[in-house]
């Protein structure tokens, strides 16, 4: 039996449905297909409960040193089943108000797995006995987590981040093998829940992804707090124990712990759907697209972590709208073709303890593709804000040598806060001078960018220029 619509996405993530919705507002009859619940990883097993563990282990690092704001208190002790209702509590109340939005937009949800299959030789979607079909289909199955070949994840002692989100119990130790963002973020909450942590690093730096500078002032903090770290070398064997976990390193090193956690980055989830089957090109697992998000099937396109680059929920939500727009444009529905999703111009945030917030091209892409380059580090101890807040880090803005800055890179408490901001300086590619001239409340973290601009304008307030 086949059901016809304007548009048919497979796959209810980030963006998946970001496309479902913005396609709906602008008059096409969709149809939404999801095998599981509407929100994907993103929702259920990943952004939103991550982080909710993260704000429950910074509420625990602020009873524990209430004392030096004269708040004397004491950690009775981590329930960490109540934490997963915390979590689970915040996740129902956004899938609740989300199922609302998809359901009062009259899109069709077509509940179960669905592949990619043809019909009448067009590209269609089947689920169960039904196939849905459409001028344009949207491909939007997400990603999985990744592991190593010689890895047996067992959801007890080898962990992925989705099982680590499900933990009962704390453990006593554990190896986070991989120390890129969601390695350094489980590494920060449970050191802030009393866990032993030691994270495996194989590349030389934690971060690797961000300016080195960043890199270096996390290991800094990471060591400040206790967090065991090992980088520049790679996990030769690792075998369960009667007690846990134990593992060789390419450098002879010997670490054991109760657990691991397996954060090694996530793949594109593209097998067994029948992508490749119906001419989709893959590389490495991920759709190969065009710079309009089409595949190599005319009519086709892929969104968010399918492509390669940038594994975050809001470029997933900026695909989804970008595709829906995209082909409303095409169509006539609008006379105005949308901007194409760069992912320089995406913000980046990790939310471990300190915060690390960046956007645009680090001190060394901006040298390497401009030959040379103008930076300015505006220290955190001088702004009154971090201060009282206790906060270590800093704003380094890096721009071209007489031109508009085009890469800002924050680390400390709350930084997350203050990379929208930073994304309008660097998408618009402002001058040093146009946000100098801006006024920044204060006290507030946000004079920090204001200052770092300051003095790279020529006149620096609280810095030395």
């Amino acid at each position: 039996m086949a059901a016809s619509f304007d548009l048919v996405v497979l796959g209810a993530g980030s963006g998946g449905y970001a496309c479902a919705l913005r396609a709906a507002q602008l008059g096409f009859s969709v149809a939404l297909v999801e095998k599981d619940k509407v929100g994907g990883t993103c929702l259920h097993r990943g952004c939103i409960p991550t982080k909710a563990m993260l704000h429950a282990a910074e509420v625990a690092d602020s009873v524990r040193i209430g004392s030096q704001f004269g708040v004397h208190a004491a950690i009775d002790k981590i329930d960490l089943a109540g934490v997963v209702s915390y979590s689970d509590s915040v996740v129902a109340r956004i899938y609740k108000g989300l199922s609302g939005l998809i359901s009062s937009d009259s899109i069709t949800v077509a509940h179960g797995p669905g592949r990619l299959t043809q019909l009448d030789g067009r590209p269609a979607v089947t689920v169960g006995d039904e196939t849905y079909r459409a001028p344009d289909l949207v491909l939007a199955t997400g990603s999985y987590p990744r592991s190593l070949p010689e890895l047996e994840i067992d959801g007890v002692k080898i962990l992925t981040s989705e099982q680590a989100l499900r933990l009962e119990r704390l453990p006593a130790s554990a190896i986070v093998l991989g120390g890129g963002v969601i390695g350094v973020e489980f590494a920060s909450a449970w050191r802030s829940f009393g866990v032993d942590v030691t994270i495996v690093e194989a590349l030389p730096r934690l971060v690797s992804g961000e300016d080195p500078s960043i890199s270096a002032a996390l290991e800094r903090a990471f060591r400040r707090r206790g967090i065991n770290m090992v980088t520049g070398a790679a996990m030769s064997s690792c075998q369960t124990t009667e007690s846990g976990v134990r593992m060789e390193l390419t450098d002879g090193q010997l670490l054991e712990a109760e657990l691991m956690l397996v954060a090694v980055g996530r793949g594109p989830q593209t097998t067994g759907l029948g992508y490749q089957e119906i001419g989709v090109n893959l590389e490495n697992g991920f759709v190969r697209v065009s710079e309009r998000l089409e595949t190599s099937v005319p009519g086709v396109y892929a969104v968010g972590d399918l492509v390669r680059g940038l594994q975050l929920a809001h470029r997933g939500f900026a695909h989804g709208i970008f595709v829906a727009e995209d082909i409303a444009h095409r169509t006539g529905i609008l006379k105005q073709p949308p901007a194409t999703v760069v992912d320089q111009g995406v913000p980046r945030v990790t939310y471990c303890d300190p915060e690390i917030a960046s956007i645009g091209l680090s001190e060394d892409e901006v040298r390497t593709r401009f030959g040379a380059v103008e930076t300015f580090t505006y220290d955190l101890a001088g702004n009154g804000k971090s201060q009282i807040l206790k906060t270590r880090g800093f704003v380094k803005v890096v721009r071209r040598p007489s031109g508009p800055v085009v890469g800002i890179h924050m680390i400390g408490a709350r930084v997350s806060e203050l990379v929208g901001e930073a994304q309008l300086i660097t998408n618009w590619d402002a001058f040093p001078t146009d946000v100098a001239g801006l006024i920044h409340p204060h006290p507030s973290q946000s004079e920090a960018l204001g200052e770092a601009h300051l003095a790279l304008a020529g006149k620096p307030l609280h810095s030395h220029g």
